[in-house]
């Protein structure tokens, strides 16, 4: 057995509350594990909302956080032949990354090629992954086409902004705070508006009155209905968050004359569904897209393992200039 520290909590609640570090065991991985040296995990607000137990997953106790991280395998088990100590990889998705280290099964991780900064690979499973899906999986987009999404500086929105410049395609993106709209163009944002009553008129002078046939919505309330009455007859309003902690309410109007589809993307869903053959296929693109300086997640800042209250308290604050992520030897 080897020891090892982790962040571990016995009972849900407040994150700064219930949150601490311990040494755990780690037994010899088996025939089909490996044990993985982490290097990177960042606090994603899923894993908060596991914690306070707010969240549709509820792990057994004690939990160690962390849905997604990146490490390098230090050892593997007799039966585990396309992988080898010193690999760099994605650990599966939810293992519990905030740890020194892991043992997972082997047929879970995702091999990170060369050149990839460990805080960027441990930061690709969700938002670039959901931002890719989502601007694949619901409508069929061509160079040229518009997409339109709020809470743009989110993780997944400047994902999408980076991800959809690459392909051609447009996006109109909504913020709250008008200081982001150079920030979000220099990452390749075509519009940039603030959230406002006149919205719909912005948008359509912007764009010169073209069709919008994709909404991205990780807000709700009012703001998701902004962007769904902006939306072409037969479009699609997908929800993949609810940052605003309001519902959705739909004018009758936007199912009967309109038609839209109003659909919900959860990335562990499309996880636990999908072919390796396609999870391979996307994190493909995505490594490329990274390699290429395309795709990157700006980090404000790395933490000690041991400075877990003050990592948390920071990734629970607005208004921060990135993401924050563990370094596992900082």
């Amino acid at each position: 057995m080897e020891k090892v520290s982790a962040i571990v909590y016995h009972e849900y609640g407040d994150p700064s509350s219930v949150l601490r570090v311990e040494e755990i065991e780690l037994p010899p991985p088996r025939a089909d594990e490996i044990r993985v040296r982490m290097e990177a995990a960042p606090i994603n607000p899923a894993d908060l909302n596991t914690v306070e137990g707010k969240y549709p997953i509820r792990p057994p106790l004690p939990a160690t956080p962390g849905v997604e991280g990146a490490g390098v395998i230090e050892a593997v088990g007799a039966g585990v032949g396309d992988l080898k100590t010193g690999d760099r990889v994605l650990v599966p998705h939810g293992i519990g990354s905030w740890c020194e280290a892991c043992i997972c099964k082997a047929e879970g991780v995702v091999k990170v090629p060369a050149g990839i900064a460990p805080e960027q690979a441990a930061m690709m499973k969700i938002n670039p992954a959901t931002a890719w899906r989502m601007l694949h999986d619901f409508t069929e987009l061509k160079p040229g086409d518009w997409v339109i999404q709020n809470a743009a500086n989110s993780g997944v929105g400047r994902a999408v902004i980076q991800i959809a410049k690459h392909l051609g395609i447009k996006t109109v993106n909504i913020v709250r705070r008008a200081n982001l709209t150079a920030e979000l163009e220099t990452e390749g944002a075509d519009i940039v508006l603030v959230e406002g009553d006149d919205l719909r008129a912005q948008v359509a002078e912007r764009t010169g009155g073209a069709k919008i046939s994709l909404a991205l919505n990780a807000v709700g309330g009012e703001s998701a209905l902004n962007i769904a009455n902006i939306l072409a007859a037969h479009g699609t309003h997908v929800t993949y968050g609810a940052m605003g902690r309001q519902p959705l309410r739909l004018p009758n109007g936007l199912l009967i004359f309109k038609d839209i589809s109003f659909r919900g993307f959860w990335v562990s869903n499309w996880y636990s569904s999908a072919t390796e053959e396609t999870k391979n296929e996307m994190f493909k693109h995505l490594f490329d897209l990274s390699l290429c300086g395309i795709l990157k997640t700006k980090v404000e800042k790395k933490y000690a393992i041991a400075e877990v209250h003050e990592a948390v308290a920071r990734a629970q604050q607005g208004g921060r200039d990135g993401k924050i992520v563990f370094g596992f030897g900082v």
